[in-house]
């Protein structure tokens, strides 16, 4: 197994933890320590691997840096980073995702608040609006969720550089076909619980948490929902209720095996009353079968009272693992496929966002 590196942002700073051939992994001291970050994304299409980092510079507000040396240096561009054009009238608030395309070398998606896509040809050294999908007629009437109007989810066809799939919370998946000049909502079938009966299949305004997919296979989707977990065996045009089989089907990560494209994990927590783990045990839940049947996976994890949530962005399976971290600051690993779990690092700030590659 080659080294992985592990990016872990939190509200109070990135850590990068190492782990060669597998064993324990060793944390390094705090970039950023003042400032929140949100997003974290490792490229390793280049001969040396470059980690973006979404930050928050509190007054100064949110930008993106850029480090070629694993972490000892980093550059920000000499033009703002991103920023919305002055005729949008917006501000940007924060950037949910930073995510290399991977059909096109040196283009990185990056999703913000208020959502809003945006795309760098310079390898996340400078980024343009998506204004096809800023000017969507829906986005008129698209409303924040809780956590705001984040765009959080970018996924690219790994076969079709023009198609991708994103999602914003809370106005639901679209999808586009000709690289982002024109998008149309992807819904049909999700429910919106929190809707009056009878109009609880909108067009739009579902709160969608998370989406992902295997690059094997790119037509099945997968989706975490305020109140749902969901398949689509047709890149969004219909999707089909997986989470029956869970003891609730509230949560915010989702993600799927890097080599298994039937295999998903997923953290269930209960629902608007406390988001807590579900009966305060902290399980994470995999199914092997494209979400037909699930598996609770709690071997080497607390088995006392949990009450920390895991966040949308706080797990990834990658680099031959399946890592995920806590709102009190526990970031856990597996290298069987989430059978076991051992500790990567504790008593860090609230975790945002977890990221792994091999290097």
């Amino acid at each position: 197994m080659r080294g992985v590196l592990l990016a872990i942002g939190t509200r109070k700073g990135l850590f990068l933890a190492r782990s060669s051939g597998g064993g324990p992994f060793e944390v390094d001291p705090v970039r950023f320590s003042t400032v929140g970050v949100p997003s974290v994304a490792i490229d390793t299409r280049g001969p040396v691997p470059r980690i973006l980092a979404g930050i928050e510079y509190g007054h100064f507000g949110p930008s993106v840096l850029r480090s070629d040396d694993l972490g000892e240096s980093w550059q920000e561009g000499s033009a703002v980073p991103i920023a919305f054009p002055e005729a949008t009238a917006a501000t940007l608030t924060r950037v949910w995702q930073l995510q290399p395309s991977p059909s096109e070398p040196e283009v990185v998606w990056a999703g913000a608040e208020p959502g809003a896509l945006f795309r760098s040809e310079d390898g996340g050294a400078t980024f343009k609006l998506v204004e096809g999908l800023w000017n969507h007629p829906h986005r008129s009437r698209w409303q924040p969720g809780l956590g705001g109007l984040c765009l959080h989810t970018v996924l690219s066809h790994p076969g079709d550089a023009k198609t991708l799939v994103v999602a914003v919370s809370a106005a639901g998946v679209y999808r586009t076909g000709d690289g982002g000049v024109s998008w149309e909502a992807a819904n049909r079938g999700i429910r919106a619980p929190f809707l009056p009966e009878g109009a609880q299949y909108p067009e739009f305004g579902q709160c969608v948490h998370k989406v992902d997919m295997h690059p094997s296979r790119p037509e099945r989707l997968f989706l975490q929902h305020h109140g749902g977990v969901y398949r689509s065996d047709d890149f969004g045009d219909s999707w089909t209720s997986i989470g029956g089989g869970l003891p609730s089907d509230f949560g915010f990560p989702l993600v799927v095996h890097p080599d298994r494209p039937d295999t998903l994990y997923v953290f269930p927590l209960h629902g608007d009353d406390d988001r807590t783990p579900v009966g305060h045990r902290c399980r994470v839940f995999r199914s092997d079968d494209a979400g037909g049947s699930w598996r609770a996976l709690d071997r080497g994890l607390p088995t006392g009272p949990v009450h920390a949530a895991v966040l949308r962005d706080a797990m990834c399976a990658s680099a031959g693992g399946v890592f995920f971290g806590t709102r009190d600051g526990e970031v856990y690993g597996s290298w069987d496929d989430g059978e076991s779990w051992f500790p990567v690092a504790g008593h860090l700030p609230d975790v945002l966002t977890v990221r792994a590659a091999s290097v």
